[in-house]
């Protein structure tokens, strides 16, 4: 390791054993392992974790991670994982419910074999109910939890977006559940993370006050001025001025080249909102009017609350604002990966260990329990 974990955490010295693949539970365990813990990937020795075959995503989501390689389905492998709990505080696991059952590794095995164990089972709908054994995907999730139901833009068409935002949710709940549990008094239970239920509670907080309009476009959700926009040369920005104050300064201060915005019509947020399709059309006459860098330089003089709209990954490594928060590290070798979004006072260093290969660790590990 290039740097220990952090003193501060109260993950440091946490030991969790991941056997969840692909992308929600490795980014819910990459967090984990990001701020302290001693994740140990538990993959199976023939082809391990299928996101193997995308090397860029599996190395950001399983760095500062150590990899066993065990074949649950015998005798051998299952009595070594179960080793591996009595020293654990937590197991994470991503399988259809029952699948653990058929292992012969349920939870009350598992807390049998060491009481202060946490199990984590992040599944897509849950462990209980109709839909716990349906087999689904993450667009399945965002189909069901209202995502759908809140439109995002004046023409009020659904649009899948390209992030899997539906299973970085359920992560976020998973791994922040499992680092309350774990900061505890050490008492073992069984937390049951649904990504469908995940996303809904993210999605009611818009979805269920639309109950009482017929039309969800009429809400107010969606501005005219809230939005991307295109500038003479084709590039894009995002202008977003909600609030009155920067509208008003971007209408008066721009009044001298556009005299179109010098009006108080659109003032008010209530009216700027029943006016959506007018003053959508009236800033897309606007932005195509000058090119990119005018309005880079006039939009900064102002104040307003806008941004570039980037659209090719190389931007991010460019960005001055980027580069300046050192978001991204370069360092890594491979494809770069942005750190721990979160900067410590105390310090921490996310890049610690890379991502190991497939039963990297597996005889260190095992010699660890003959000790």
């Amino acid at each position: 390791m290039t740097a220990a974990s952090p003193p501060w955490s109260a993950l440091t010295g946490k030991r969790v054993l991941d056997l969840s693949r692909l992308l929600p539970g490795p980014y819910a365990t990459s967090m984990l392992a990001d701020l302290g813990a001693d994740v140990i990937k538990v993959e199976d020795p023939a082809d391990g974790d299928p996101l193997r075959v995308a090397p860029p995503l599996f190395e950001a989501l399983n760095r500062n991670k150590r990899s066993v390689a065990l074949d649950l389905r015998t005798g051998r492998g299952r009595d070594a994982f179960l080793r591996l709990v009595r020293t654990a505080d937590a197991v994470v696991e991503s399988f259809r419910p029952g699948a653990l059952d058929r292992l012969d590794l349920d939870f009350d095995t598992l807390h049998e074999t060491n009481p202060r164990l946490v199990l984590c089972s992040l599944t897509g709908y849950g462990q209980t109910g109709p839909y716990a054994t349906k087999p689904g995907h993450e667009l399945n999730f965002l189909g069901l939890s209202g995502f759908f139901a809140v439109p995002g833009s004046l023409d009020g068409a659904p649009t899948r977006p390209g992030v899997r935002v539906g299973d970085l949710v359920g992560a976020l709940h998973a791994a922040l559940a499992l680092t309350a549990t774990l900061a505890g008094d050490g008492e073992g239970q069984h937390i049951d993370v649904s990504l469908t239920e995940s996303i809904t509670a993210w999605c009611s907080l818009f979805a269920l006050p639309l109950l009482g309009f017929e039309d969800p476009m009429a809400a107010g959700l969606v501005q005219g001025d809230n939005d991307v926009f295109t500038t003479a040369d084709g590039r894009l920005l995002s202008l977003a001025t909600f609030e009155d104050k920067f509208w008003y300064c971007l209408r008066s201060e721009l009044a001298v080249e556009f005299p179109e915005l010098d009006t108080p019509a659109y003032d008010r947020r209530a009216d700027r909102t029943a006016a959506k399709e007018q003053v959508h059309a009236l800033l897309v006459r606007v932005f195509a009017a000058r090119d990119y860098g005018w309005w880079h330089q006039r939009l900064t003089e102002i104040d307003a609350p806008w941004a570039p709209v980037l659209t090719c990954p190389a931007d991010l490594l460019t960005d001055p604002h980027v580069t300046a928060r050192k978001l991204i590290d370069t360092q890594q070798g491979g494809t770069p990966q942005a750190r721990f979004p979160v900067v410590f006072g105390a310090g921490h260093e996310t890049f610690r260990r890379p991502a190991p290969a497939l039963g990297e660790h597996t005889r260190e590990l095992i010699e660890e329990l003959r000790t």
